[in-house]
């Protein structure tokens, strides 16, 4: 039986990495897919909201409108982040949108409040908050209904 070296020197610690590998490794992994997954959601959400009538019409009309193209500069562009939502069963539904619109001198939003009935949407509010102008520019031009 040997006695033990008394002049060796002992071996280092290991590592933080080293002592907790098998378990950060696989925590990493699975935030990267639940952020992930989660963008996804919110991506597909974002492009539902882009494609409903109200959307669509609602920025038509501020493109069209030439005091909305005056303020924002042309072209207008829509943002990114769209708030808000649109809730239809059948023939009814409601709908309150936040949309972004980005113009060549400024920047401004876009309210959209419509209510459906009988397949047909209403406007309550349609109207332009542009950056640093007092007020909002009103896009209904008194019927309200498209």
């Amino acid at each position: 039986m040997s006695l033990p070296d008394v002049n060796a020197t002992p071996a280092p610690p290991r590592s933080w990495r080293q002592r907790n590998r098998k378990w950060v490794v696989p925590a990493v992994g699975f935030s990267i897919l639940a952020l992930f997954f989660a963008g996804s959601i919110v991506l597909f959400v974002l492009t539902l909201m882009r494609h409903t009538d109200v959307f669509r019409e609602a920025v038509a009309r501020a493109e069209a409108n030439p005091q909305v193209r005056a303020e924002l500069g042309e072209p207008i562009r829509e943002g990114w982040w769209v708030s808000g939502h649109v809730r239809t069963t059948g023939s009814s539904g409601n709908a309150a949108l936040a949309i972004p619109l980005k113009g060549s001198r400024k920047d401004g939003t876009l309210y959209a409040v419509a209510h459906k009935s009988a397949g047909r949407w209403t406007y309550a509010t349609l109207e332009v908050a542009v950056e640093g102008r007092p007020g909002r520019i009103s896009l209904l031009v008194g019927e309200g209904v498209w």
